[in-house]
């Protein structure tokens, strides 16, 4: 009776544990913290692999895609992106008789996509290592780790394949920007490296959300002109003189904004770079700190991050659709030939045409994108530049950091203002469709 007794109770035992053990590994490892990691890990290296801000939007839409489309089966309130993005068709399914992390899942998926396009490969899969030793070690049983490994392997190669169709590789042979010396008001080259058109054929790419490259076309460029009774000429002096009388606020504001992700240093005869976060870099790290402070969970942090890199994507291709149509001259280039020989900006000058701006572009489509998924009047401290020696900034709003990151340009001597006030209307323009076309809740399809 006794070993009977003993039995039953031993057996009682271990089923309270396998459940305790269970509830542990869950409270370890399922929450947002690891697709944070993920994130900002692709961030790193595309910083270390110097990826130009075109590029990088990419990236960041197929790597957040790929966390959104696992994370979702975590919660059944969620759609997929399938149908809404162009060309992305359903993601494969979990099997309903299997159990998995989603978390892991996710995890898995955002750097197995970012492994394919990163350079530096390795610094991946050596975090891989580091993220997945976690999951095990938080007493994931191993059951549940291949299926969630699996599974997000699963959802990486659709995304993949996705990618694989959006002319990024057919746009690495076409014709490159061929300089306009017969013509005064074109784009040149400016120093210190005088740095090659960057991506002029970015507009030749599949967009995510929009119909086409030409949808939110933004008012011309003011027409060219060198006589000091000109326009255009009055522009040039108008940012020749800001940067002149700049304040110390003002300097801080561009300094902080300048998302220069290779700056060029000069040294007597010695030139070296600094490498920084790009413009779309600076608002997903926004958006991480967002997510934080209001404690979103899994899906709801993959749902964030996904919805602004489409939309940032976007806003590269219809900036950049817009840059080489106007060809604009940077301010640099026209100030020092017709204003001022020895000027020179307060910010690096950036390796293509000027006009529109493309930190007010993507600035004033986040700031719609967040505040439609965290609401207005969202106060945060953007700790985005510490690492880069920058102290944080306070802001009351997506808006006011939208605001202030689209005229940090013009204080920093590299925009004219129609470049800002134009390239914000079109940001907006785009920000204001993606948040009415994508659907992220079933309740909001119902409402279609």
């Amino acid at each position: 009776m006794r070993y009977v007794l003993c039995i039953i109770l031993m057996t009682v035992c271990t089923f309270a544990y396998s459940r305790e053990g269970a509830k542990n590994w869950k409270a370890k490892t399922e929450n947002a913290d690891y697709i944070h990691r993920a994130i900002k890990k692709v961030t790193d290296i595309m910083v270390y692999d110097i990826y130009s801000p075109p590029v990088a939007s990419r990236t960041y839409a197929y790597i957040t895609v790929a966390g959104y489309e696992a994370a979702i089966n975590a919660d059944p309130k969620y759609v997929s992106f399938a149908g809404q993005l162009q060309g992305l068709t359903p993601a494969p399914k979990p099997d309903k008789n299997k159990q998995y992390s989603f978390t892991l899942a996710s995890a898995y998926a955002i750097l197995t996509v970012g492994k394919s396009l990163v350079i530096s490969e390795g610094r991946i899969n050596a975090f891989l290592d580091e993220l997945t030793k976690e999951f095990k070690d938080a007493g994931m049983p191993d059951e549940v780790f291949n299926n969630s490994v699996e599974y997000g392997k699963k959802v990486a190669a659709h995304i993949l394949d996705w990618a694989a169709k959006d002319k990024y590789k057919e746009t690495r042979a076409m014709a490159k920007y061929a300089v306009r010396d017969d013509d005064p008001g074109a784009w040149k080259p400016t120093p210190p490296a005088y740095i090659k058109a960057i991506e002029p054929n970015w507009n030749k790419m599949r967009t995510f959300l929009m119909d086409s490259a030409q949808q939110f076309k933004p008012k011309p460029a003011t027409s060219f002109g060198f006589d000091s009774s000109s326009q255009f000429y009055k522009e040039a002096l108008a940012v020749r003189n800001a940067v002149s009388n700049i304040t110390d606020e003002q300097s801080a504001i561009a300094q902080f904004w300048d998302c220069n992700p290779f700056k060029m240093n000069v040294r007597g005869h010695v030139m070296y770079a600094t490498k920084k976060i790009s413009p779309n870099g600076h608002w997903i790290n926004i958006t991480r700190i967002t997510c934080k402070k209001e404690n979103a969970d899994l899906v709801r942090s993959a749902e964030a991050y996904a919805c602004l890199a489409v939309t940032l994507a976007d806003c590269f291709i219809s900036c950049w659709d817009e840059k080489y149509r106007s060809q604009s001259i940077r301010p640099e280039t026209y100030i020092n030939q017709y204003i001022d020989p020895d000027w020179t900006p307060l910010l690096q000058t950036p390796p293509f045409p000027e006009y529109t701006s493309g930190h007010s572009v993507v600035s004033s489509a986040a700031a719609v994108v967040l505040t439609k998924l965290f609401g207005d009047h969202f106060s945060f401290v953007d700790s985005t530049e510490l690492e880069f020696g920058l102290p944080p900034r306070t802001f009351r709003s997506f808006n006011d950091a939208a605001h202030e990151a689209a005229i940090s340009r013009f204080y920093g001597g590299i925009h004219y203002m129609p470049a800002i006030t134009n390239g914000f209307e079109e940001g907006t323009g785009i920000g204001q469709f993606a948040i009415n076309k994508l659907k992220m809740r079933k309740e909001e399809v119902a409402k279609k």
